[in-house]
Parts: C-alpha cells; sequence; structure tokens
C-alpha cells in the first residue's frame, strides 16, 4: 500500500443525498492511485435522511475511524414543536410551512453560538480524538470535507499542531456560500466566521472546490492555490439499471427543491401546454423525487398542474438513478442566488451519466449552464423566459411522441468520471507530498 491520507468527513453512510458521495467516492478509488485512505467521521450522526445502500460502496478494507457527536437537533425540535423522531431538513433551502418567530428564533440562535455550523459543538471531541491517534499512527496527508465546515476547523487545529500537508476540499463555500446572508449573524459572529476562514486559508496547504467560478471568488477573498475537483459520476452505479423508458412523458427532477429552485414559469408553461395541447395532459407527468419547500407546492397548486405532478419522495440512490433513467427528459434548476454562476449541483453530471435530454433552467451564463449546452438537444432557459421553457418542452414532448428521444450522446464522459477526479485528487496529494 502507498501513502496513507485521513479524511476528515461528516457525511458518511448511512447518510443520504448528494453530500455524502464526495468523499465516499474518493475512499472508493483512491487506493487505485497509490493512496491509503483512512475515514474518520461522526458517530450517531443526525443525518437529514438516510440511504443503506450507499453502505455497498464502502472498502472491505477500509478503517473507519469514529467520534460521537453532540447535535442541538433536540433543542431546535423542541423549539420548533417537531417530533423528536423527525429528521431535520436544512430550513434554509426546504421548509414545511412558513417559518413563525420561534422557528427564525431557532435560526438565530443556531447562527450565532453554533459557529461555524450546528456541529460545532465536536470540535473540541473530534480534535481530542484525533490528537490521539496521530500521536500514535503516522499519515502523509489529511483531507477535510466541508460544509460543514467544522471539519475544516477540526483540520486547521490539526495542521497547526502536526504541520501535517493538509487539502481543504469546499463543496460549498464559506462565508460566500448562498444561505449564508440568511444566517441573521450579529457583527460579532460574522466576523468570527470570517477570521475561522481565512485561518483556514492560511494553514492550507490546498484548497479545492467543485467549479472554476468558485475557485476564483475564494482567491478574491484570500484562498491561495485552489484547484477545481468537480463531482463526477461514478460509470458502476448505471451498469446495472434498466434502460426501459417510462411509457408517458416524464420529466424528472430528484433531490432538493428549494424556494430558491422554483420553477414558476415551468409549471405556467405546463398549464398552458395542457390546455392547448389535449393529449399533452395525459401524456405529462412531472415527477419529483426528494424535499420539496412548501413554496414549490404553492405555485404548482396556483398554476393548476397538481394532477399532471407525481411526489415520490425521498428514495435511496439506487431507486432514485432508476426511476430517472426510465424518463424522457430530466429537470435541472440552479439555485437563484447571487453565487450561482459558480453552482454545480452534484447531480449533473449524474443527469448526464444517464444520457436523457436535460432541461436545464437557471443563470445562463453558469459554468453549469454552459456544461450542460455543449451537448445537443440539452434546452438551456433562463428562470424568466416563459416563452423559450414552453417551447423547449414542447420540443421535448414532440420528440417524445415521434419516439425521437433516444440516448444522448456524452463523448465527455470520462472527463466527469468520479474515478477521473479522483486521480486529479491523488496528484494534488502527491503534489503536497514530495
Amino acid at each position: 500500500m502507498g501513502k496513507k491520507v485521513l479524511i476528515i468527513t461528516y457525511y458518511w453512510p448511512p447518510s443520504g443525498g448528494i453530500g455524502v458521495l464526495r468523499c465516499l467516492k474518493f475512499a472508493k478509488y483512491l487506493t487505485s492511485f497509490g493512496w491509503e485512505p483512512i475515514i474518520f467521521t461522526a458517530e450517531n450522526a443526525h443525518y437529514p435522511s438516510f440511504d443503506y445502500t450507499n453502505v455497498s460502496d464502502i472498502p472491505a478494507d477500509l478503517t473507519v475511524l469514529t467520534c460521537p457527536i453532540i447535535e442541538p437537533y433536540g433543542i431546535y425540535k423542541m423549539l420548533t414543536f417537531q417530533s423528536p423522531k423527525a429528521n431535520v431538513n436544512n430550513v434554509f433551502n426546504v421548509k414545511p410551512s412558513k417559518l413563525n418567530w420561534m422557528h427564525n428564533f431557532a435560526v438565530w440562535v443556531r447562527s450565532n453560538f453554533f459557529i461555524p455550523d450546528a456541529r460545532a459543538l465536536w470540535i473540541k471531541p473530534a480534535y481530542k480524538y484525533l490528537s490521539h491517534w496521530l500521536d500514535n499512527n503516522k499519515v502523509d496527508a489529511i483531507i477535510s470535507n466541508g460544509p460543514p465546515h467544522s471539519n475544516t476547523r477540526i483540520a486547521t487545529l490539526l495542521k497547526k499542531k502536526y504541520n501535517i500537508p493538509w487539502l481543504a476540499d469546499f463543496q460549498d463555500p464559506w462565508t460566500q456560500v448562498d444561505y449564508y446572508q440568511l444566517l441573521r449573524l450579529t457583527p460579532w459572529a460574522d466576523r468570527y466566521h470570517h477570521k475561522l476562514e481565512q485561518e483556514a486559508f492560511l494553514y492550507a496547504d490546498k484548497l479545492t472546490v467543485v467549479s472554476k467560478a468558485w475557485a476564483k471568488s475564494l482567491e478574491e477573498i484570500g484562498a491561495k492555490n485552489v484547484d477545481v475537483l468537480y463531482w463526477g459520476f461514478d460509470p458502476a452505479d448505471y451498469v446495472a439499471l434498466d434502460k426501459k423508458l417510462d411509457d408517458k412523458f416524464t420529466l424528472t427532477y430528484f433531490g432538493i427543491m428549494g424556494y430558491d429552485r422554483n420553477p414558476i414559469h415551468l409549471f405556467k408553461a405546463i398549464a398552458t401546454l395542457m390546455a392547448e395541447i389535449p393529449s399533452f395532459r395525459e401524456d405529462f407527468c412531472l415527477q419529483l423525487i426528494g424535499q420539496i419547500d412548501y413554496s414549490i407546492w404553492e405555485e404548482i397548486n396556483k398554476a393548476g398542474v397538481m394532477s399532471c405532478v407525481l411526489n415520490v419522495g425521498s428514495l435511496s440512490r439506487e431507486g432514485t438513478l432508476q426511476k430517472a433513467q426510465g424518463s424522457r427528459a430530466l429537470l435541472l434548476i440552479l439555485n437563484q442566488q447571487t453565487n450561482a454562476e459558480g453552482r454545480i449541483p452534484g447531480k449533473s453530471f449524474e443527469y448526464m451519466a444517464l444520457r436523457r435530454p436535460i432541461l436545464f433552467i437557471g443563470n445562463k451564463n453558469a459554468e453549469i449552464a454552459k456544461i450542460i449546452a455543449s451537448v445537443p438537444g440539452n434546452p438551456v432557459c433562463d428562470y424568466e423566459d416563459y416563452e423559450k421553457i414552453k417551447l423547449s418542452l414542447s420540443i421535448l414532448y414532440d420528440n417524445y411522441k415521434n419516439n425521437q428521444d433516444s440516448e444522448m450522446s456524452l463523448s465527455f464522459s470520462d472527463e466527469w468520471s468520479v474515478v477521473n477526479q479522483t486521480k486529479k485528487l491523488a496528484g494534488l496529494l502527491s503534489e503536497m507530498t514530495v
């Protein structure tokens, strides 16, 4: 076995969602490129969702270290009158209803007393655990994965103590992340966030992020040695999928659909096509898989298209990919936020791996919009461009009726493969440890 790398991650199986896949896939493939991963994660973490099928990707000989975590979600659920057994979603993205003053107060407490995030109480015990472990075990490098940026803080403290080469991986930025403006921070808390962020920039030997635009933004606020590691997709996840297409014209979205991904003009376009084309009403199905904000349901009701919407809810990753594979087209929506040009949803590359037509709605200048548009047959529409959205949906429907919605080409699949991204990661680690 080659060099050893300690990976600090909060999300780990049985966690569900997209965030867990980042370190899970790195751990799966790093050994192919000369690095032995060692995982450090939270014991009994309160994940928003669970997916036990992810366990199958964990290498049999992988060392996994765990440390108990204390999370404030019991207090949060008490303040917001939720069941103790209820899952806690990201209230900045998905809400079951309008937030009352108790929700807002709970957010204020979380924002100002748990810095950098709700896992802040894990920093000291994790640092103590890893300090003891590193006193007795040698690693050649450390990777931290954030958010949560409590992971980043743990790695900062370890770097200061042991000076082990450290790569800080950012799935999302820290103070530049879209929901940062919603944290209701006091001036002191805001300054403290920036202080911790700058300290991470100072001590990290390498920083990676998921898009070129976000890499540039981080450099503008002081980060150095920034590189891009895209999300990518794992080819092994698609081999066993049934390629049979749905009988209906199914447009599928999977993942979180938060308030800032509310495709109002899509719902209006669906309503118009239902009125203009008699067969569309019978053929069309908007299939939603995952957590959906209450505001989306309000707009669906307002547009009068609830009859053609199928709310599947949360599925396992395997089940989600199978549903999407059978779809006639896939829906990709970008957040309506100031930093959206750099946001590349993790599902983007999974969509492309499924080789189905993709209807993109969002900022047409965004990095992911240009990637999607590079494949013929993928319509790219601005949020407010009702006519383009309607026309694009109509064309996709015509292709479906004429049996022309065949599998899309994916000539650049190797570039977006998580195997290739892990190879790049291994190269960055080797550069740091020469």
